[in-house]
């Protein structure tokens, strides 16, 4: 375990998300990934493997957004094989909406790759802006 490289292959995927590379961002992915996101927004519970991120809750999640989300690490923390990434996020939806949220970020990486992520935001405005159903 090497905590700088945990931190890096952290960051190296908050940079392929800004540039829109999802293919580069799935590849710093564990096969078996296991994302959870908190609350009880459409796009809350806990999605496992690579094809269930993708189908259940990315391909809905940026079909709200016009061009993503631009994230900006605020802080990282990092201990043994986890890092906390404190992040905001800044975003429009179809609809012409604003959606700027702020995330903790709980990441377990093996391998050099991320495992498991624990996503805590501000729910009630997730709901009230891209989580309606």
């Amino acid at each position: 375990m090497d905590i700088e490289k945990n931190k890096q292959a952290v960051e190296a995927f908050y940079q392929a998300g800004d540039r829109g590379d999802m293919e580069a961002c799935l590849g710093m992915l564990a096969d078996d990934i296991r994302w959870t996101n908190i609350g009880s927004t459409r796009f809350s519970g806990t999605y496992v493997g690579k094809r269930a991120l993708m189908e259940q809750l990315l391909v809905p999640l940026f079909g709200s957004l016009k061009a993503g989300i631009s994230s900006v690490i605020e802080n990282m923390i990092a201990e043994q094989d986890y890092v906390v990434a404190l992040t905001s996020g800044s975003a429009e939806t179809t609809d012409g909406e604003p959606y700027n949220n702020s995330y903790c970020q709980v990441m377990r990486i093996r391998d050099g790759k991320i495992a498991e992520v624990t996503e805590y935001f501000d729910t009630e405005l997730t709901g009230s802006v891209i989580g309606r159903d």
